[in-house]
């Protein structure tokens, strides 16, 4: 950032406000992507912190960087967001079979998948669990304010000191509700890279799924293994409750057969499904597939289902 670029964008330059925020975008997309866990509402997120950041741009001191800056405007956006009561909700779909009882009834259905190709390469390679949906899945059930403090202090690195001031709050409070948050959540952003293997296993996972080989697939997956569906509130844990659920899916699904496309969905294996009719090699779009590893094998499948939300975001 120049003061000269400072100065033409504080009178009114919209191409050097654009010069000026574009480099911060797409991390503060990605941002407002672990606040909310839903890509849709962090596109909203972003759009709204970019405006507020031009209307008060006069206001911005240089005390802080201006990076940031920007983070506090995200940062408050997106908690005024997640403390919305009203906060607009996707509708569960309707299931086209009668599914088995649930082993529980999941209430973040808003959960959504973030593009790999989005994402930095420091961000895929170095951090991917920080992106990753057991991650994402975690932080919504942290209350706010623990949330927005995880996220800045252990992902992305701003000292005790920096986020009080982006909170408005104290240091003390800061190492409190990161302390809490750090107690609360599971799982927890760790360098990690896809490897030869856990390929193989996304691989075999896929062929498996395909050929509706219910007991393959069950042997990919940990003992305590779970099956969501965002936006509908279903989940089932467990060999017995995820064996069940696919078998009677499988039966409903008749003589169509499910493709398996690769893509990259918050640096896991993922993929795009297609439900087609005999003879068609196309299909039609049916939802996302993303794969949660741990210890070699597979300890979550997350099937999305909102087809236009994928499409938004250039996974279908």
């Amino acid at each position: 950032m120049t003061d000269s670029l400072l100065s033409r964008a504080r009178t009114g330059d919209e191409q050097a406000f654009g010069e000026l925020v574009g480099p911060h975008r797409r991390e503060l997309h990605l941002h407002c992507y672990r606040m909310l866990g839903s890509f849709t509402d962090a596109e909203d997120a972003l759009q709204e912190t970019l405006l507020a950041a031009w209307r008060s741009l006069g206001g911005f001191e240089g005390r802080a960087s201006l990076r940031a800056w920007l983070y506090r405007i995200a940062t408050n956006r997106c908690l005024n967001v997640r403390r919305d009561a009203g906060r607009r909700l996707p509708p569960a779909p309707t299931p086209p079979f009668d599914p088995p009882e649930p082993t529980r009834w999941g209430e973040i259905t808003w959960l959504q998948p973030y593009p790999d190709a989005l994402l930095d390469p420091e961000t895929r390679y170095e951090a991917k669990e920080s992106v990753g949906l057991a991650f994402i899945t975690g932080l919504q059930r942290l209350p706010p304010r623990q949330t927005a403090v995880l996220i800045l202090r252990d992902v992305l690195g701003f000292d005790t000191a920096e986020v009080a001031r982006m909170l408005d709050t104290t240091g003390t409070a800061v190492k409190g509700a990161l302390q809490r948050a750090r107690a609360s959540l599971d799982s927890r952003p760790e360098p990690a890279a896809l490897s030869a293997d856990e390929e193989e296993l996304a691989r075999r996972f896929a062929e498996a799924f395909t050929a509706r080989d219910v007991d393959t697939v069950i042997a990919l997956l940990t003992d305590d293994a779970w099956l969501a569906m965002p936006p509908a509130p279903h989940e089932y844990q467990g060999a017995d409750a995820i064996a069940a659920f696919l078998k009677i899916s499988g039966e409903a699904q008749g003589s169509r057969r499910l493709l398996l496309t690769p893509v990259g969905a918050n640096a896991q294996p993922a993929f795009a499904c297609r439900l087609a009719e005999p003879g068609d090699p196309v299909g039609s779009p049916a939802g996302l597939m993303v794969l949660t590893l741990r210890a070699g094998q597979i300890a979550g499948l997350t099937r999305f289902h909102d087809n236009a939300a994928l499409t938004r975001a250039g996974l279908m």
